[in-house]
């Protein structure tokens, strides 16, 4: 099958070598061959992402995102921690935007970061998030928004033309009641009024992602997980109750067309012997009753696509990158099977699951399959 894409990531906030390697060598020994990375000190990614795609390194290409916000975000420590050395919000990977901003000069120090999008995050207004998305649209690089940017509303989010948003609970804001005001001063999400699965106003939001293609990047089973679940009845309750915002939400989506990408934004255990994103496929499949067929188009095709690779990745045919996976059973038959990979082949490296150790971040030299040193698909006739 094609290689797996995990649409939300982060693998440098704080940014951590050893760590971030055994993240990227576990995934690609699972059969995840592209990452989007999702804002993080891009000193360091654009370091990781150089030694992946030349094979320095086992892991899968990854494609970033330069972050843009309002000026009130950049207290949030995780900027501090992705900034060091420098001021957050004056850094090219992490810029506070203004309405004196030169958007001009703002995207072009981003895409010289050779950040693959312009990530946009909190505290702007709609006015300012379409003239961002135009900006970056017409400087060729695409823009992956927060599903709700606050003040500007899920509806505004996507009306302003960004190509893709994250995480599904967030689009609960939509229609929510009062004027939404800045990203450290969320209202309280009603859930009882997405108990029924089948929210109207929401569906007009779907309906209109479908229309203009807004990739959804659900990241629906984090709450799900025993890595995010907290250490007391209240976190875990907290975390419950999202879980089942989040399937019903995704579920609705999915009936409405919406194509959704599989983004975890998180990670399991080091010593766990795979990635969090087999826990959102399962989750996809079992709590939002999505087939595993449509699962795993979302993990490769609908990835490259969230991506802006779908030109070179996401399926196998000739002409595309030679990433694919091996293995022993049928995920359409069960997705669980996806933890029977034996070979994952990533730009025409090998990688064999059987020298894998868990918790390692130290490979051996991946071997070479197919004839073309650029690792494309040839085709056979």
């Amino acid at each position: 099958m094609p290689g797996l894409i995990d649409s939300h990531q982060h693998i440098a906030t704080p940014p951590d070598r050893p760590t971030a390697e055994a993240v990227l060598r576990r995934l690609v020994y699972s059969g995840v061959t592209a990452i989007r990375d999702m804002a993080d000190d891009l000193r360091q990614v654009g370091d990781l992402a150089r030694a992946a795609l030349l094979g320095e390194i086992p892991g899968p290409d990854i494609r970033y995102a330069a972050l843009m916000a309002g000026p009130g975000f950049f207290d949030d420590p995780r900027t501090h921690q992705v900034s060091q050395g420098e001021t957050p919000g004056a850094v090219p990977w992490m810029q506070a935007v203004t309405d004196s901003t030169d958007l001009r000069l703002a995207v072009a120090l981003a895409r010289g970061t050779h950040a693959a999008a312009i990530k946009v995050y909190a505290d702007l207004d709609h006015t300012t998030v379409a003239a961002i998305t135009a900006e970056a649209h017409r400087q060729g690089i695409p823009v992956w928004a927060h599903a709700t940017v606050f003040p500007a509303t899920p509806r505004q989010v996507v009306m302003a033309g960004a190509d893709s948003v994250s995480h599904v609970t967030l689009l609960a804001f939509d229609g929510a009641d009062g004027q939404l005001t800045s990203y450290k001063n969320k209202p309280q999400i009603d859930h009882q009024r997405f108990a029924a699965g089948d929210d109207p106003r929401l569906e007009e939001l779907f309906a209109l992602m479908r229309q203009r293609g807004t990739v959804l990047d659900a990241t629906a089973g984090m709450g799900a997980s025993d890595a995010l679940a907290g250490t007391g009845p209240q976190d875990a309750a907290r975390a419950a109750a999202n879980a089942e915002l989040a399937a019903r939400l995704t579920a609705q989506a999915y009936r409405a067309g919406v194509d959704i990408s599989t983004g975890t934004d998180y990670e399991t255990d080091p010593q766990d012997p795979f990635p969090a994103l087999y826990e959102e496929l399962a989750f996809l499949v079992r709590r939002c009753g999505i087939p595993p067929e449509q699962v795993l188009r979302s993990a490769t095709l609908i990835g490259a696509r969230s991506a802006g690779v779908e030109n070179v990745m996401g399926s196998v045919e000739a002409g595309k990158l030679a990433n694919f996976v091996v293995l022993e059973d049928d995920p359409l038959r069960d997705i669980d099977h996806l933890r029977s990979v034996t070979l994952t082949v990533k730009r025409g490296r090998r990688f064999e699951r059987g020298s894998f150790v868990p918790g390692n971040c130290h490979a051996e030299e991946p071997g070479r399959v197919g004839t073309e040193e650029s690792g494309r698909v040839e085709e056979t006739r």
